[in-house]
């Protein structure tokens, strides 16, 4: 479900209204609420969300959405002033913030247009698209006596784009020909859009099964979508643990590993990383960017204090069969952007009695790693999406086993 900040509350017609707020970000009901409708200019509406007043809207749906587009492109001007900053040489950690800040900004002023929802998620607007199946999907069923509600025109956009995404599919090459290769993503729960870090994963060499076994078990930390647990059971790994601790990503791998028939390979378990038990292998994608998220949707890219990468690691060596390997899937974008460096990543392997296997690596092919205009450009144009197999280095010998 998503983060709700108790209720929004309105002037209508001289009466007192209320709902309640819906807002996947967190972030509290705005305090001021206006209403509009057609015959507000964009650039009022510019002056007023910068002065931090929301617009409830009353008019047409479709003028709407293209009030929102025409405060996008106010909001993403950037002054002279800034232009010339932009222009000089920065770290990239700064470029980093400030890029991370701007985006903020971003979302809190395009986040102030907003829409009314009936208890049943239709809405009473003139020319309004049928919303009620992608909002059951991100929002859960709806209860009529639960009453109105009111989110942002942005946040329903986003929902109504992940309701295409659900329903189509994203092809995955690793998983064989289309249509029996595609995952369906849910709201909320990250899209295996960039195929370079699945193709890692399908190239990789499996670990051998020990002797009087047939095959290997395996474990998949942080599973999202179920695409790399699906993937593994494609490539015939007959017993697949999958973790998550998102139900809107326990649910989603549910669906995605029902439709390939691959849910007697794999189980899925509510868990903190690591399930009980040993495997032979142990695959982690954890988010690249030790960075704090801004919304729940961000929590896949940032890792705040690189907390499930360090989890991963310092608990990986005790659920590791012996001569059973890890595989930590992870972009060196991190270390481009100045916000961890390849010794800290190193280090942290020697200090839970790890040793690199092996490393394979694969360059990104998405947009916007050849996109000079992007903020992050100098750091993407370098970045490299590692496998890092690794396996626990070998027990100390006893004092007693060195003597002649």
């Amino acid at each position: 479900m998503p983060a709700t900040c108790c209720n929004i509350h309105w002037l209508e017609a001289d009466l007192a209204r209320c709902a309640r707020w819906r807002c996947e970000r967190g972030t509290p009901a705005p305090q001021r609420v206006l209403l509009a409708d057609d015959t507000l200019s964009a650039d009022a509406a510019f002056r007023l969300v910068c002065e931090g007043t929301a617009l409830l809207w009353r008019g047409d749906f479709q003028n709407a959405r293209q009030l929102l587009q025409a405060l996008a492109r106010r909001v993403d001007q950037v002054p002279k002033r800034k232009r010339k900053q932009a222009e000089q040489v920065v770290p990239m950690a700064q470029a980093f913030n400030q890029h991370r800040q701007t985006q903020s900004r971003r979302a809190r002023l395009l986040g102030m247009l907003l829409i009314e929802f009936n208890a049943d998620y239709s809405i009473a607007l003139r020319r309004a698209p049928d919303f009620r199946l992608a909002c059951t999907e991100a929002w859960g069923q709806a209860e009529p006596a639960g009453g109105n509600s009111v989110a942002s025109l942005r946040e329903l956009l986003g929902i109504g784009s992940a309701h295409q995404w659900r329903r189509t599919g994203i092809d995955i090459a690793a998983l064989g020909e289309p249509p029996n290769n595609r995952i369906h993503p849910h709201y909320g729960v990250f899209s295996p859009v960039r195929g370079e870090y699945i193709g890692l994963l399908a190239s990789a060499h499996l670990p051998k099964p020990a002797k009087g076994q047939d095959g290997i078990t395996a474990f998949d930390i942080g599973t999202g979508t179920g695409v790399l647990a699906a993937v593994l059971a494609r490539r015939g790994v007959a017993h697949i643990q999958a973790t998550d601790t998102d139900p809107r990503a326990l649910a989603c791998a549910r669906d995605n590993l029902a439709r390939l028939g691959l849910l007697h390979q794999v189980s899925l378990q509510d868990a903190d990383l690591f399930p009980d038990g040993q495997a032979a292998l142990i695959v982690c994608n954890p988010p690249w960017l030790p960075a704090r998220p801004g919304s729940p949707l961000e929590r896949a890219v940032y890792d705040d204090g690189s907390r499930m990468l360090k989890g991963f690691l310092q608990g990986l060596r005790a659920h590791l069969e012996p001569r059973g390997e890890g595989w930590l899937i992870l972009s060196n974008l991190a270390e481009h952007l100045g916000l961890r460096t390849r010794d800290e990543l190193l280090a942290l392997f020697e200090q839970n009695g790890l040793r690199v296997i092996s490393r394979i690596d694969a360059r990104p092919t998405h947009p916007k790693a050849s996109d000079p205009g992007d903020a992050l450009h100098q750091a993407r144009a370098k970045e490299v999406t590692s496998l890092w197999r690794l396996a626990a280095q070998p027990e100390p010998a006893h004092p007693e086993q060195c003597l002649p």
